[in-house]
């Protein structure tokens, strides 16, 4: 008998069980003019839209990051590109109305001790109600924690093109 065999424990990886996170690119660019043209150009014709959009610019490159509506073919795409990557997993939240949104997202977290690693806004609005990208230091308690104070959070489903949906 092998190890293993017989076991109950099935072998999916986070996503394999819908895991409703946000996946993060991010690419490193050489630090000149058109480099992020060269970038976004990659994804024209593809019907692949960039949602979210943050830089970091150092002297020498800059480090961009962005979510797309099409995970899996963006990178794909990006791959094929020769593009060092590193791909992360992000909570997406929509904000919810009334006064000061981002604070009440950023009191759950704090009471949960879940330290705000990144965040910016998404460029979609998902549903029709501004949402944010945030990584933190675990992604399943965020998004828990988020879930039980009422929360919604979205899902790589939800920056998916859909032709009868107004933006």
């Amino acid at each position: 008998m092998s190890i293993g065999d017989g076991t109950n424990t099935p072998f999916q990886t986070l996503r394999g069980r819908n895991f409703p996170a946000l996946r993060q690119f991010t690419i490193f660019l050489e630090n000149r003019v058109g480099q992020l043209l060269e970038v976004v150009k990659r994804f024209e014709g593809t019907g692949i839209r960039v949602c979210a959009l943050s830089i970091n610019d150092a002297s020498e490159c800059a480090f961009v990051r962005f979510l797309v509506s099409d995970a899996d073919r963006g990178r794909e795409i990006l791959e094929r590109s020769g593009l060092a990557m590193i791909e992360t997993d992000l909570v997406g939240v929509e904000l919810p109305q009334g006064p000061q949104p981002l604070l009440r997202v950023c009191t759950a977290l704090l009471q949960a001790e879940l330290n705000i690693i990144q965040a910016y806004p998404l460029i979609v609005r998902p549903n029709g109600k501004p949402a944010v990208a945030i990584m933190v230091e675990n992604i399943e308690l965020a998004m828990e924690t988020l879930r039980d104070k009422g929360f919604t959070i979205l899902s790589e489903g939800d920056l998916e093109d859909d032709p009868t949906r107004e933006n």
